[in-house]
């Protein structure tokens, strides 16, 4: 298996900080621990330079070698200073080299050893590395001289170069707990950045972001709603392709991304989103006299918003759907409707034959005849266009059916429309009209009633039943407003907004309990019939 698929983010993030963690204090532990060496070093010189210089001009010293009476005073008083100043030892010895003090009483009174004390017999200061009789050590020597000038011996002091390896190891010792101690910081805090790192990321790898990346930017593409987002600034921070074409189509121009929403887009209200958090479905916007349906929804993190994000829609596309949907269910509902009443008719006939009734199925064909003829000679004389006169044929047989009944007044008269596009708006009005006044119609009720007039370019369309009225009549035009629940209270809603787009009127009257009328006129000038 390939290593690169096993370490993680956060592995990599830990290694990564470790190794530089440990790198960076073992090049600090390294320079400290030279300058610590040094200074170590250079303090210890100083102490023995300073130890031998001191009692070089100590009264004691000088009377013990000036004096042989006084010789013996010079151990006690050179002893006492060596351990006060913690020095290995402190040698003090006459013209001839021999000692008159050494931490072992038995070696006073022998010759000084080693090949650096000539100078210091000669009358010279000096420093030296050599060979005694405690081992190798770093020694001073301090000539001494008596009130006359005259030299009368010398004084050594010295520290074991193990002693000071001792020393500098001491001293690195608080190096070496700081260096840990940096070390285990460091590696908690490798730990802690991968596991808040991973916590940020959602535990995701960053190929598994990348990819969940180019998904969403896929979809987000591929969306036919266009989608706008912005931060809690107000400031945009994603727009696809769909929100930029229609955004062109209304007359505004990017760029977009990095712009305040406040600016370029201050009809949406995003930055109100942002602040009270409120959700908004479906609010119509208009922008330079293209209007948007617009649905904006603030962006939370850890409870937070963070943003919000809006989607678009033309109303005009929706419109046009919403319609289609609306006059393919009422085509639909109708068929079906047809296809019962013919099926009824056919299993009528299937029982004659079987029943061996020769006689009287062409009687009863015939009447089948006469009344279909009759149904369709009273619309197709009244109503010209073949669409809208099928159209209520087909709603006339679907009455029949629940046990209610359609009517058009005698006076009705509507001209052949010719286009396609308007004889559905009219479908679209004239369908939602009766379906609400079927509903409000009980059972075996008096008929609801349908008027269709047209004069002076003006296509008049009236609906009339007698059921139980409106309850809020200014209210019922409103999206979703419906006594049924949830779910419904479109239809009228689909009415008005058709009507204004005809840019025609609708009246209303309507009593608790006797009934409502409707009625709407709609413009129908002679190039709309024409086109």
């Amino acid at each position: 298996m390939n290593i690169k698929k096993k370490l993680t983010l956060r592995a990599l993030i830990v290694g990564l900080v470790v190794v530089v963690v440990v790198l960076a204090l073992t090049i600090t532990n390294g320079l400290i621990a030279h300058q610590t060496e040094k200074k170590t070093r250079e303090q210890i010189e100083k102490t023995v330079t300073m130890t031998s210089r001191l009692l070089a001009e100590s009264t004691v010293v000088r009377e013990g070698l000036a004096n042989q009476a006084k010789e013996q005073q010079i151990q006690p008083h050179v002893e006492q200073v060596r351990k006060e100043l913690n020095v290995d030892f402190i040698t003090v010895f006459d013209q001839q080299g021999m000692r008159k003090s050494h931490p072992n009483p038995e070696k006073i009174g022998q010759p000084f050893q080693g090949n650096d004390v000539q100078k210091a017999l000669n009358g010279e200061e000096c420093l030296s590395i050599a060979e005694g009789s405690l081992g190798k050590s770093l020694r001073y020597f301090t000539p001494v001289f008596d009130q006359e000038g005259n030299q009368i011996g010398s004084v050594a002091v010295g520290m074991t170069l193990v002693h000071i390896q001792e020393a500098i190891h001491s001293d690195q010792q608080v190096i070496y707990v700081g260096l840990g101690a940096g070390l285990i910081v460091g590696i908690g805090g490798a730990l802690y950045l991968g596991r808040r790192v991973r916590k940020v990321m959602f535990g995701l790898e960053p190929m598994e972001i990348a990819r969940l990346l180019e998904e969403r930017e896929i979809l987000i593409e591929s969306t036919h709603e266009g989608i706008v987002a912005v931060d809690r600034y107000g400031m945009v921070t994603l727009m696809n392709e769909a929100a930029v074409r229609l955004l062109e189509k209304a007359g505004v121009t990017g760029p977009f991304v990095g712009q305040s929403e406040r600016t370029m887009l201050p009809k949406m209200n995003l930055g109100q989103t942002v602040t009270n958090g409120q959700v908004i479905v479906d609010e119509e916007v208009e922008v330079n006299d293209v209007v948007f349906f617009v649905n904006r929804s603030p962006l939370y993190v850890d409870g937070q918003i963070i943003g919000a994000v809006a989607t678009i829609r033309d109303k005009t596309e929706m419109k046009k759907l919403a319609e289609r949907l609306s006059g393919t269910e009422m085509y639909a509902e109708a068929l079906r409707a047809q296809t019962h009443e013919f099926m009824n008719r056919l299993h009528v006939i299937l029982g004659m034959v079987h029943m061996e009734r020769y006689d009287a199925l062409p009687a009863y064909i015939e009447e089948l005849n006469v009344r279909y003829q009759d149904s369709i000679g009273y619309l197709s004389r009244r109503i010209q266009d073949p669409v809208i006169a099928g159209f209520l044929l087909a709603k006339m047989s679907y009455c029949h059916e629940q046990e209610k009944e359609l009517m058009l007044t005698e006076d009705s008269f509507m001209p052949n429309i010719s286009s396609s596009s308007l004889t559905h708006d009219l479908i679209t009005i004239i369908g939602n009209l009766v379906d609400n006044a079927l509903e409000a119609t009980p059972k075996q009720g008096r008929p609801v009633t349908v008027f269709l007039g047209y004069e002076e370019e003006v296509l008049t369309i009236e609906v009339k039943d007698h059921g139980k009225g409106m309850d809020h009549v200014d209210e019922a035009f409103r999206k979703g407003m419906s006594e049924k629940g949830e779910g419904h209270g479109f239809g009228l809603y689909l009415v008005k907004e058709t009507i204004q787009e005809l840019q025609g009127q609708i009246y209303v009257t309507s009593e608790k309990g006797k009934g409502t009328i409707i009625e709407v006129n709609v413009p129908i000038r002679k190039e709309s019939r024409e086109r």
